[in-house]
C-alpha cells in the first residue's frame, strides 16, 4: 500500500510505502533467533573445550580439552607472548559464558550483542591471521559477528528479561510506585 508523502512541493506526487505492520512482530521473531544462535553458539564452543561433546579426536570434536584449545589460541595469537595465552584462553572462556547465558535469557540484550560482535570478530581476525581467510569463512565467525551487530542495533527484544524488566520499569514510571510483586 501506498501513502502520499504529503509534501505540497514539486514532488508531491511521490507516494512513499508504508511499512507492513508484520515486519515488526518478524523482526521481534528474528531476534529471539538470533539470541538463541549465537547464545547456544558460545555454550557450545565452551562445552567442546571442557571436553562435554567428547574426548580429543571424536568425530566433531574441535579440541576435547582446554589444553588443545590453548594451542589453538595460541595459533590465533601469534602476537601475545606464549605466557599470555592461558589467560586469553581464559579471558575468551569467561565472556562466552556470560555472552551465551545473557543472549539466552535476553539479558542486557543490546550491550552483549555489541560486546559479541566485537569478540567474534576478534575471533574472525585471529583465524585469518593465524589460519588464513577460509577458515572464519568456513566457521562462519564473520556472519556470527554481523549478526551480532544486527542484533544490538535491533529496537525490541520480546520473550526476554530486557523485555520483562521494561515492561516493569514502565508500569512502575506510570503509577509512580512499583508493582505488587515487582520488587
Amino acid at each position: 500500500m501506498l501513502i502520499s508523502t504529503g509534501n505540497q512541493g514539486p514532488n508531491s506526487n511521490v507516494l512513499a510505502p508504508t511499512p507492513k505492520p508484520d515486519i515488526a512482530r518478524w523482526s521481534g521473531y528474528a531476534t529471539v533467533y538470533l539470541r538463541f544462535a549465537l547464545g547456544t553458539a558460545f555454550l557450545s564452543a565452551v562445552a567442546d573445550r571442557c571436553g562435554i561433546w567428547g574426548r580429543p579426536g571424536a568425530p566433531h570434536v574441535a579440541w576435547g580439552n582446554f589444553h588443545n584449545f590453548l594451542l589453538y589460541a595460541a595459533k590465533l595469537n601469534p602476537w601475545f607472548p606464549g605466557s599470555w595465552i592461558p589467560a586469553i584462553g581464559w579471558i575468551a572462556t569467561v565472556c562466552e559464558i556470560i555472552f551465551g547465558l545473557a543472549l539466552i535469557l535476553g539479558f542486557r540484550t543490546r550491550i552483549v550483542a555489541f560486546l559479541s560482535g566485537l569478540l567474534t570478530l576478534a575471533f574472525a581476525l585471529g583465524m585469518t591471521f593465524g589460519l588464513g581467510i577460509k577458515a572464519p569463512l568456513d566457521y562462519s565467525v564473520f556472519t556470527a559477528s554481523a549478526a551480532s551487530f544486527l542484533l544490538a542495533s535491533m529496537v525490541a527484544f520480546p520473550l526476554s528479561l530486557d523485555s520483562l524488566f521494561s515492561k516493569r520499569s514502565y508500569k512502575q514510571s506510570v503509577n509512580g510506585k512499583p508493582e505488587r510483586g515487582a520488587g
